[in-house]
Formats: C-alpha cells, sequence, structure tokens
C-alpha cells in the first residue's frame, strides 16, 4: 500500500470513528436533557409535598393535654 492510500486510509478510519463519536454524543445529550427534565419535576413535586407535611405538623396539635378527653370519660 502507497504512503498516501495508507494515509487516506487512516483519515477514513477517524473521520468513521468522529461520526460514531457524534452520534454518541448527541444520544447522550437527549438522555440528559431528558434526566434534567424529570429530576425538575422530581424536585418541585418534592418542594410541594414538604409543604403538605409540614402544613400537616403544624395542624397536629403540640401536646396531648391539650385535647379534651374523650366522651366515654
Amino acid at each position: 500500500m502507497s504512503n498516501a492510500a495508507e494515509l487516506a486510509s487512516r483519515i477514513e478510519a477517524l473521520e468513521i470513528q468522529v461520526a460514531h463519536q457524534d452520534a454518541t454524543v448527541e444520544a447522550l445529550n437527549q438522555v440528559i436533557t431528558s434526566q434534567w427534565k424529570q429530576i425538575d419535576i422530581l424536585t418541585r413535586q418534592m418542594a410541594r409535598l414538604t409543604d403538605r407535611i409540614a402544613a400537616a405538623e403544624q395542624s397536629i396539635p403540640s401536646t396531648p393535654g391539650n385535647e379534651p378527653p374523650p366522651p366515654h370519660y
């Protein structure tokens, strides 16, 4: 194989490798974008649930002595 043919073959192999890497990078970018959207949804959901738990905790009496005794006493 001549030197020029060898160089052309190596360049072609590198171009193929770069094309595959570009496709892989694009696929990974799509996965990351999808995961960030899911993370944002879950973060907002967790904040809402945290607020609901805090509100529920505030509505519970702090000491059981504040409640009147049940009617059967």
